[in-house]
């Protein structure tokens, strides 16, 4: 099979039905599947989704047990795609299914990812501004290229794909384990639409979630920074030893300075507590880990061989 399209669905009740309809038409003439991953949607998605693999001889669905997030939604997707290219695309339409063609036809000139840009984007101005947030905290942490966006819509080799799936890790982050396998990477525009129906599924909570995967799961440069700062901070304190000492010993009758004594403690206590923080976090995850935290819980499975 030549491709594959992952799509993870939440709350889609309302597009994903007519995505499968311009995927049918966009795709004409491409051997394809189509991969649907409910992520336990609080509508009619998995309705909708289990009525579509029944219809069609080229979707297999997967339903989630409990909301587990896209980047893990689309980890189970990518676990049952067979395609030689594996394309993610989400579920509101903001991505045209007609310029997966254009991502075909770049990969295919021995890409192991391409990505999308934009030349508009049309999401809410929040976002957009967490959009921008992520691409300069993964271009510091995970060599991301600068000129690079970090786009959910993009394609994959299946080679690509083979070293990504073997990450069994509950909090995965597909560009870390992405930039992790290959800097055989390309980009190319396309064209983002505006938000038809719907909100977007990423709340603040989400989005927080998501940058520490990305922070703690898939680099250590936070604790680097720490590193740095507590070097600092020691230096500074050495600094102002001397000088308490300096001016104990040449101005003996001056009242002890407890402003001063009152920002040091605090600012050291706020950096200890931060670290320990940061430390909490990283053995979490790791305790997520050894404890055996699923990435995903399949609920039901519907192939078309099933059909």
């Amino acid at each position: 099979m030549e491709l594959s399209v992952v799509i993870p669905v939440y709350n889609a009740e309302e597009t994903i039905a007519k995505l499968i309809e311009a995927l049918s038409s966009s795709l004409f003439g491409v051997d394809f599947e189509v991969v649907l991953v409910n992520d336990s949607s609080r509508d009619r998605s998995e309705e909708i989704c289990t009525n579509l693999a029944e219809r069609h001889n080229n979707i297999t669905f997967v339903s989630l047990r409990k909301n587990f997030g896209e980047h893990n939604a689309v980890m189970c997707g990518l676990n049952f795609c067979q395609g030689e290219y594996i394309v993610v695309i989400d579920d509101d339409f903001q991505n045209p299914p007609e310029e997966i063609l254009k991502l075909l036809a770049e990969i295919k000139r021995g890409y192991d990812v391409v990505f999308s840009k934009y030349k508009d984007k049309q999401h809410h101005v929040l976002r957009n501004l967490g959009s921008a947030l992520n691409d300069y905290v993964a271009t510091w942490l995970i060599g991301k290229p600068k000129d690079l966006y970090l786009s959910s819509f993009k394609i994959m080799s299946r080679g690509l794909v083979k070293e990504v799936i073997k990450y069994d890790g509950p909090n995965p982050y597909i560009d870390g384990l992405v930039f992790r396998n290959t800097n055989n990477i390309s980009s190319i525009l396309v064209h983002h639409n505006q938000r038809k129906t719907g909100r977007s599924g990423y709340t603040f909570r989400k989005l927080v979630s998501l940058y520490l995967n990305m922070f703690i799961n898939f680099s250590i440069m936070p604790l680097r920074v720490f590193t740095v700062l507590g070097v600092i901070t020691f230096l500074l304190g050495m600094v102002l030893a001397i000088l308490f000492i300096w001016e104990r010993i040449h101005r003996p009758g001056m009242t002890p300075g407890w402003a001063s004594l009152a920002v040091i403690v605090l600012l050291t206590s706020g950096f200890q507590a931060v670290f320990l923080g940061l430390m909490g976090e990283y053995l979490g995850k790791l305790y997520q880990k050894e404890n055996g935290a699923p990435q995903w819980v399949v609920k039901k499975v519907i192939t078309p061989k099933q059909n």
